[in-house]
């Protein structure tokens, strides 16, 4: 059985790639492959298990990472440490690096998540090291990431306890999948 491809979804982490390799040193390159590599690996996970659903969910955290980056980078004109622009806040490297990472934690566990993180620690970590963005634009583009992959995904395998409400009172959903 052949995988779909989405051209929607390959659009978009085609336009996520350098235009050019002008980038300054090996650091900035790897940190440039790492915000789409992160991505496209929840992506391709979602695909490799038939899972429509992760499918869906990875849209939704994906798309809401990039909108909520880059309508903050137009709200905040805020200075890069190298001064080369004013689009420092937050940093959009990160955010797509901490979205695929916490996808892939949140929605296939700990066991791709750890090294997925690690990879996306490193990319915020480059990003500071070569004065394309201070702490607060790195974290700040983490917890977008993080953030989104957590509403938006859920776990597929394994027990979920989800708290509900309705007119009579409220309770705990347990459900399991194996």
């Amino acid at each position: 059985m052949t995988k779909p491809v989405y051209p929607l979804a390959a659009a978009i982490l085609l336009w996520l790639l350098p235009l050019h390799q002008a980038c300054a040193n090996t650091e900035d390159t790897a940190a440039d492959v790492l915000r789409v590599a992160l991505p496209a690996a929840a992506w391709g996970m979602t695909q490799y298990l038939d899972d429509t659903e992760g499918s869906k969910q990875f849209y939704y955290s994906f798309a809401a990472t990039v909108a909520t980056t880059l309508a903050l980078k137009t709200a905040i004109h805020k200075n890069r440490p190298d001064g080369s622009d004013n689009d420092a806040f937050p940093s959009g490297h990160t955010s797509m690096a901490f979205q695929g990472a916490a996808f892939l934690q949140r929605r296939y566990g700990w066991q791709y998540g750890a090294p997925a993180y690690a990879l996306a620690s490193y990319v915020g970590y480059s990003r500071v090291n070569n004065d394309h963005h201070d702490s607060r634009d790195v974290l700040a583009g983490a917890l977008i990431g993080i953030a989104a992959s957590y509403y938006f995904a859920e776990p597929f395998y394994g027990v979920q306890v989800t708290p509900t409400a309705g007119l009579n009172g409220v309770g705990l959903q347990l459900s399991a999948t194996w």
